[in-house]
């Protein structure tokens, strides 16, 4: 008997503590009030600050927020001080003049601001363009030029000579002097359609419904040349939505759009075309004709008949750079890339004045910038080591400096934390911001300033203006201010560490806690997933620190991480998730289990998943292939089988030609194996990710004698807006405190 009522204690104890945290009014407002448009600029303050660079290079201006309101700046290059945009109060009055309400000085609702002068200014404010003269606070309406009318289906030279369109599928250029015109190609008809490009969202109403007209002609500096393309779309394929949201009509509308799926032939195809304006003659070239996800872009240089073209083989293992002399009709490789797994961050820029070539490559295990010189013809590693180039933000050709943001070159750095360097054409690179946390950056035009927002999760965001030669701060714009969340419970969130799946590789994340967090109770815990290779998912500034709040208000512990096959680490540190996306959640388990070891208050036998667009295939797979680990998921718009969804996306990471693999790590052919509880969600007129893999899996599922929950969207498309967002967001709450927390969720609360 007295182990029988030890027993009952002990499960007393265990309920107890489940049943405090019963759901309430007051849990779901705070939730509410962390939402992004509850919270930014209201009860967080700065958390990132854009400027706006005047046109005539010498200042900025921007926003500081705060409390009290609004308070518009800026700054000076001959003085570097912040002051006043302009006199806050008497523009207020000013304004309440010109409009039926009061306009509030802590408030002020103008857009679109120019500096016209040091006395003047011009904005917009209730849809009319107004002119402020700062010496006397005197408004007066900008009258609108009549803009003259552009016709955007045909295009003047540069030498303003020559007039080119299309008619019936070709192309002509029509002389502005004598307006003779002249047809360039022959062969055009509908569906196979000279000066014309692939739209990847073009769609078409009706079983027979044309493709929007479009066209697209690039003329040479010299008006000499002209460079267009080809598209073909005679063995195009289709892919089709029913659009069911509209109130008048009471038959779906049917709507269709050109996509190829892994493996298509029959898709859209483009290519590149010639024109000598002088002899009005199409130049056949060398390059070839490829799908929409792998066509020839083009651009020309200064010499005459001569540009650059870039494109992948499809597959994604190899990438050209080729220069293009269309006079004696040449072609040279200047740049080959090749993988054994896949290409898919390379990045180019063509220095004219220096004739050479930046780009961005993994050839050496790690993303670094080289420079490839058009008159040597020599290749020269501007940055070696181990570390990631992730971004080029200025390049300053006279002075032979280019401007990079990298990822984990200090020692003692978080890998994912960007800092900004300067490098020549030598080789010689500095690091203008040497403060180990996150620097975003944003350029003047001239290349002579930058802004840097630096922050870290944990570390509120610094705003300042900087000397791009020497990285020295000018001056300090806004510092971010979050006392009252503070003051409401508030904590940023955990930064963590653990080993990898491999043994041996570092890899990071971050978890959020309630504020009403009590270490004596036992929470569930979400996974918010998303392994997508292209990107990562890691918070690296302060602006990302409330992103998870308002789900953690719900009595959650919600974590992000990125495993091994994420992008912004090494090649190899990348590669784990080549043909092999269907395993980039073992690290995420792995995760889970390190925290829930590590912190007694994470109950690792309530785990719950999401995810949308490739976060939403996470989350099909981590309830279908770890349903001993993952028990309530909710994946909207989701790829669910990657044969069916767009092929650039599959067949750059699951790789191509289309094997076994699609078909072993598809949700839908692995339905049979949930135990869980699972919400699909996805917009009915998705058409980035099509909703048939959805419904697709719900078949599946049905077939397969599994529970699950379903919700579409009719009227929403890859991300969700308005009421339906609300809506979403909602359904998504309550299906986690019914399911992973046991409760009973509310339905009516408020959104404000």
């Amino acid at each position: 008997m007295k182990l029988l009522y030890c027993f009952l204690i002990g499960i007393g104890i265990s309920l107890g503590s489940v049943q405090a945290q019963n759901i309430s009014q007051e849990d779901y407002k705070r939730a509410v009030s962390f939402m992004f448009d509850n919270y930014n600029n209201k009860t967080a303050f700065n958390l990132y600050t854009p400027v706006n660079w005047f046109e005539d290079g010498n200042g900025l201006w921007f926003i500081d927020y705060s409390e009290k309101g609004k308070s518009y700046k800026t700054v000076n290059f001959e003085d570097y001080k912040v002051t006043p945009l302009f006199d806050h109060m008497a523009l207020a009055k000013a304004l309440s003049g010109v409009s039926k309400n009061p306009v509030d000085a802590s408030q002020l609702p103008i857009r679109d601001i120019a500096r016209l002068s040091k006395k003047e200014l011009s904005f917009s404010f209730e849809g009319k363009d107004y002119t402020y003269h700062l010496k006397n606070d005197k408004l007066s309406l900008k009258t609108k030029e009549l803009e003259e009318v552009r016709n955007l289906f045909e295009t003047k030279s540069p030498d303003g000579k020559w007039t080119a369109y299309v008619r019936d599928y070709n192309v002509y250029v029509k002389s502005v002097a004598s307006e003779k015109e002249y047809q360039l190609s022959v062969s055009g008809q509908r569906n196979y359609e000279y000066g014309s490009w692939y739209g990847w969202y073009d769609k078409m109403e009706g079983e027979n419904g044309e493709r929007p007209k479009r066209f697209y002609v690039d003329w040479s500096q010299d008006s000499k040349w002209i460079a267009t393309s080809l598209v073909d779309l005679r063995t195009a394929e289709k892919m089709y939505l029913l659009d069911y949201s509209i109130d008048s009509l009471y038959k779906p509308k049917l709507l269709s759009y050109y996509r190829g799926s892994p493996g298509d032939t029959t898709m859209v195809y483009v290519e590149p075309v010639f024109f000598n304006v002088e002899t009005k003659t199409e130049i056949k070239t060398d390059l070839p004709k490829g799908t929409h996800i792998n066509s020839v872009s083009t651009q020309w240089t200064d010499k005459s008949g001569v540009l650059l073209a870039r494109y992948p083989e499809r597959g994604y293992q190899k990438e050209y750079v080729k220069l293009v002399d269309l006079n004696s009709n040449t072609i040279k490789t200047i740049i080959e890339e090749t993988s054994e797994t896949n290409i898919d961050n390379f990045e180019y820029r063509f220095l004219e004045q220096q004739q050479k070539v930046l780009f961005l490559s993994e050839r050496s295990g790690w993303r670094q910038l080289y420079l490839y010189d058009l008159k040597t013809n020599e290749t020269k590693a501007l940055t070696q080591g181990e570390y990631y180039v992730a971004n080029i933000e200025y390049v300053d050709e006279k002075k032979g400096l280019v401007y990079l943001l990298i990822n984990g070159k200090e020692t003692g750095n978080n890998p994912y934390h960007h800092q900004l360097y300067k490098v020549d054409f030598k080789g010689n690179i500095t690091c203008l911001t040497p403060k180990l946390v996150n620097h975003q950056i944003t350029f003047s035009e001239d290349g002579t300033y930058f802004t840097d927002n630096y922050s870290t999760i944990n570390l509120p965001t610094t705003t300042v203006l900087r000397d791009s030669e020497s990285g020295e701060i000018l001056t300090e714009l806004t510092k971010a201010d979050v006392s009252e969340a503070l003051a409401m419970g508030w904590q940023s969130p955990e930064v963590f560490e653990l080993t990898a799946k491999d043994g041996k590789t570092t890899i990071y994340g971050a978890l959020w806690k309630p504020t009403t967090f009590d270490p004596s109770k036992k929470y569930p815990i979400i996974d918010h997933t998303y392994t997508g290779p292209h990107t990562k998912m890691f918070p690296e500034s302060f602006s990302r620190g409330f992103m998870n709040q308002s789900l953690a208000e719900l009595g959650f512990i919600v974590i992000m991480v990125d495993g091994l096959g994420t992008s912004k680490r090494s090649k190899s540190f990348h590669n784990y998730s080549y043909k092999n996306m269907g395993n980039n959640l073992e690290d995420h388990v792995l995760a889970i289990e390190f925290l829930g070891k590590k912190h007694p208050w994470i109950d690792t036998n309530r785990v719950g998943v999401f995810g949308h667009s490739a976060g939403g295939f996470d989350t099909g797979r981590a309830m279908l292939a770890f349903p001993e680990v993952y028990k309530v998921g909710v994946a909207s718009s989701a790829d669910h089988d990657f044969r069916m969804e767009k092929a650039w996306w599959p067949e750059m990471y699951q790789g191509w030609p289309v094997d076994e693999s699609y078909q072993e790590v598809s949700n839908i052919t692995n339905a049979s194996n949930l135990k869980g509880k699972l919400l699909l969600v996805h917009g009915g007129l998705d058409d980035n990710v099509n909703p048939s893999a959805t419904f697709k899996l719900a078949d599946a599922l049905v077939k397969a004698d599994k529970e699950f929950d379903l919700l579409i969207l009719p009227s929403q498309r890859h991300g969700y807006r308005g009421k339906q967002r609300l809506y979403f967001i909602k359904k998504r709450w309550n299906y986690f405190i019914e399911h992973l927390r046991g409760d009973t969720p509310l339905w009516d609360f408020k959104w404000e």
